[in-house]
Parts: structure tokens; C-alpha cells; sequence
């Protein structure tokens, strides 16, 4: 008799199974044919959950479905997209451009084009510092912190627990016993790559911290695939530091115990483009609490020569903001396009757009690092490289140590730097925040670093990747499928 009960409730199981299977497979190939822009993407996924009715429309559910709707809308006009039509859609452009835009004469057609996108004006007067490394950066935000007095806001991917993070968990949380209001976002992935995790610490100290989508059945947002890569730091409305630097020793490039050293370029901002990167954490926290931070009035006073503006990008309201200012800024060249990334899987249509401009006798030049962090990374690059190559476009490696930098220059006088690679994953599936910066000698500057370690660089050839190994090549192109989700 048990045996029977044994093979019955085994029955009644497989029945569950099946049924499943029935429901959930059918309803993820609908939803990928409605939605994905993709038509590759869609047969892709469609097949997927063909082949496998069970695994295939949870894998969809966790890693296919790349758009949020949430609460932050209705900061703009207070709707919501409607359901069944607006999903993988980004907010649709301006088409009321104010005449009295700031614009320097030759980018007016860059100005106006992100204006449409982002809504936000291009603010003057601000003052932009260039960070280099931990060295440079962590001693200013946490001279920063120290000094806060009202509020302190930080977003950052990547938290450790060795160094340089207890000296910033130390900071914060000694702000927060003064009575200053802090609050921070750490990426629930990103926490991962330190133990212990620093938000126990953090919630220890008085401070309030926020894991952002951390794994769980029932979760605000949907997805382990969308995570959060913006670094923020926002000090008392005042003063903000931006880029693509963490928080932990790996930006300590003169540490000797450091074995992986990262370098990186964090910037410092003064001036009234504070408050539009305080309303790019202030979408990040309603992001992950639900809360809506309320917007101090007022604007910070002018104290410098930069023009800013902020973009921020993400799968939700956001969703292709960046991509799209990165290829108006690229059909703006005339002169020079010079690209530092540590990551680079571009679009079909960044990529032509590349080549456009190598045509119309635009010098473009694109910088990686010759030793990756991420090897797999880096042997997918090296599949697509010669479409690069075969343009005219100037490749070349950068030596160790590992350069985590993003830079985008135009014409030695257009900068865009922030958090987000120029990947599939920082444009479509992170949420991540970028400045566009105008000011010709701090492009002057860079652009004169950009070439100085361009100097010491290794240039990449097409004869060198077509002398690959069958079996490299083989590699290379096995790592390059998997590109969207690097």
C-alpha cells in the first residue's frame, strides 16, 4: 500500500509538472514574441522555452524580461505606462526644445537631441574635479563626509569590507551618530564581493541601508538580471562625486597588498548639477524602498566654467537614454571620437555608427585594457574587434594594471563619463548615471592623458586576430553568444 500511495502521489506530480509546462512555456514564447525589439532575441527565447518547457520560462522570467514600471513615473506627468503597449519602451522624447538652451556653437544638434531624451537642461557654472584612483578620490569624499552636516546619500555597486570600506563604513556611520541624515544603496549582487557584508555594520552604526533587489521569492522588482551600477556620493545638496569607481581597496593602485589593482577616474561636481545627480539617487532609492525623497528647493550657486548635464539610464522609464546620446554624440564628430572602457560589446548600431564616422575621416581610437579582469569578457571583445579594425578604427591595449576608466571624448571638447560600459548590460539591463561634460580644458586634459598612455599601449592589428587559433577563435566567438548577459 505504500508503494501504491508512493506512485500515485508520483503521478499526481508529473501531472503538476505537465501542466506547468502547458501554461508557462506558451505564455513566456507570447510574451517574448510581443515584447522583445529583437527579432533574434525573440526566436531565441522562443526556443529556449520550446526545448525546455520547465527550465526555459523561468530562465525568461530571471533573465529575459529586461523592463521595470515603477512609481518613479509619475515624477514627469503623473501616468503610468499603460500595460500590454509601453513595456520594452523607453519615456518618448521631448519635442518642445526650449530656444534659450545653453549650447556651445558646435554641439547645438548634441544639446538639443539630449534635452529631448533626458528632459534636463544643460546647466552652467559648474566645477568638475578629475579623481584619480582611490588615492585621489576616497580621501575628498570622505574629507566630504566628514564635514557633512545635513544629509549624505551614497550609491554605490561594489561595497567591500577590507580598507578603504571600514574607513568609509566608520565615516558614515560617525556622521549618522552627529545626526546627519545618511542613506545608502548597496547592489545585492555587488554586496557579494566582500564578506562580511558592510550593511550590517552600516545598520549597527544608525545608518539606513538598502539592498538593492536583493534575491527573494516575492521581490519590488523583476529579475536577479537588473541590477544596480550607479555610484553616487551626494553630500548636504552641495557637493556630489560621480564615475565608475567603487568603494574598496581593489582602487588602491600603490597598494602593495594589493594584488588586482583597478584603476579608475571618479569625479568631483560643485554647482547646479548637484541637484540633478541628487535626483538620480533620489530614483534609485524609490527604486528600492518605494519612498519618494523629497527635492531640496533652490539651486546650488555657480562656481565654475564646466556645462553639465546629467543622464540616467535604466530598464525602466530611462531605457535607452544613453545608448542614444552616446550615437547622437558620435553623428555630432567631426574630428576625433577617443573611447576608454574597460568593457566593450557594442550594439549593431553603435558599431556601424563607428564605422560611419571612421568613413567621414573622424579619428576614432578606442582604448582597452590588455590584461581583463573578466577573461571571458575579453575573449568575446576580441571576436568583434576586426569589425573595428577593418574600418580604419585605431585599436590598442593598455597595459596592467587592470584600467576600470570610462571615458568618451568628442572632438577635444565633449566628455561623458559616468558608471555604465559600453556593453549590453550597462545599456540595457543596469541601472547606471552618467554626466555629459562640456569644457575644453578639462577635455584638453584628459584627452592629453588619453594619449600620453595611448604612448605606452600596445595597437591592436587585424593581422594579429587573424593569426587566432582555430580553437582560440572557437573560444573567442563561444564567449561573444553570450554577450548580451556579460
Amino acid at each position: 500500500m505504500t508503494v501504491l500511495n508512493d506512485f500515485n502521489g508520483l503521478d499526481v506530480m508529473m501531472n503538476v509538472v505537465i501542466a506547468l509546462a502547458l501554461i508557462a512555456a506558451p505564455v513566456a514564447m507570447w510574451h517574448a514574441m510581443l515584447y522583445k525589439r529583437d527579432p533574434r532575441a525573440a526566436m531565441g527565447w522562443i526556443s529556449v522555452c520550446l526545448l525546455f518547457p520547465i527550465v526555459g520560462p523561468a530562465l525568461y522570467f530571471f533573465f529575459g524580461i529586461n523592463r521595470v514600471q515603477h512609481r518613479a513615473q509619475s515624477w514627469r506627468d503623473g501616468a503610468y505606462q499603460r500595460r500590454f503597449v509601453n513595456f520594452e519602451r523607453g519615456e518618448e522624447p521631448l519635442s518642445d526644445i526650449p530656444c534659450n538652451q545653453k549650447s556651445p556653437a558646435d554641439f547645438s544638434c548634441l544639446v538639443r537631441a539630449t534635452y529631448a531624451l533626458t528632459g534636463l537642461p544643460l546647466l552652467g557654472g559648474n566645477r568638475v574635479s578629475v579623481l584619480r584612483n582611490g588615492e585621489e578620490a576616497f580621501p575628498a569624499m570622505l574629507d566630504a563626509i566628514n564635514q557633512a552636516t545635513k544629509c549624505v546619500d551614497l550609491s554605490t555597486y561594489i561595497f567591500e569590507s577590507n580598507r578603504s570600506g571600514q574607513a568609509f563604513t566608520q565615516a558614515l556611520c560617525a556622521a549618522a551618530c552627529r545626526g546627519v541624515e545618511v542613506r545608502v544603496i548597496v547592489d545585492a549582487m555587488g554586496e557579494l564581493y566582500s564578506w562580511p557584508r558592510v550593511s550590517r555594520r552600516l545598520r549597527r552604526g544608525g545608518v539606513r541601508v538598502e539592498r538593492f533587489s536583493p534575491p527573494r521569492l516575492i521581490s519590488r522588482l523583476p529579475g536577479l538580471n537588473l541590477r544596480n551600477h550607479r555610484k553616487l556620493l551626494i553630500v548636504d545638496g552641495q557637493l556630489a562625486f560621480a564615475g565608475g569607481m567603487n568603494i574598496g581597496d581593489r582602487h588602491l593602485v600603490t597598494l602593495a597588498s594589493n594584488k588586482h589593482p583597478a584603476a579608475d577616474i571618479h569625479f568631483q561636481f560643485a554647482g547646479p548639477v548637484v541637484a540633478q545627480l541628487a535626483m538620480g539617487f533620489a530614483q534609485t532609492w524609490q527604486l528600492a524602498t518605494g519612498e519618494n525623497l523629497t527635492q531640496p528647493e533652490g539651486g546650488q550657486a555657480e562656481c565654475g566654467a564646466s556645462l553639465c548635464r546629467v543622464i540616467v539610464d535604466g530598464p525602466d522609464f530611462n531605457l535607452d537614454k544613453l545608448s542614444n546620446v552616446l550615437l547622437a554624440a558620435i553623428a555630432q564628430a567631426e574630428v576625433s571620437i577617443r573611447i576608454m572602457t574597460p568593457y566593450f560589446l557594442p550594439s549593431r548600431e553603435m558599431l556601424a555608427a563607428l564605422q560611419t564616422a571612421a568613413l567621414r575621416g573622424v579619428s576614432v581610437t578606442l582604448m582597452l585594457p590588455e590584461k581583463n579582469n573578466l577573461r571571458y569578457v575579453h575573449w568575446a571583445m576580441r571576436n568583434m574587434l576586426w569589425e573595428l579594425l577593418y574600418y580604419n578604427i585605431k585599436v590598442v591595449y593598455q597595459p596592467p594594471p587592470f584600467n576600470h576608466s570610462k571615458l568618451f571624448m568628442v572632438d577635444g571638447e565633449y566628455l561623458l563619463i559616468g558608471s555604465a560600459n559600453l556593453d549590453p548590460r550597462s545599456l540595457r539591463l543596469n541601472y547606471e548615471v552618467s554626466v555629459e561634460i562640456y569644457d575644453q580644458v578639462m577635455a584638453c586634459e584628459l584627452e592629453a592623458e588619453f594619449d600620453d598612455r595611448q604612448s605606452s599601449s600596445s595597437v591592436v592589428t587585424l593581422a594579429e586576430l587573424d593569426r587566432r587559433s582555430l580553437l582560440a577563435r572557437s573560444r573567442d566567438a563561444f564567449c561573444w553568444l553570450f554577450s548580451p548577459y556579460l
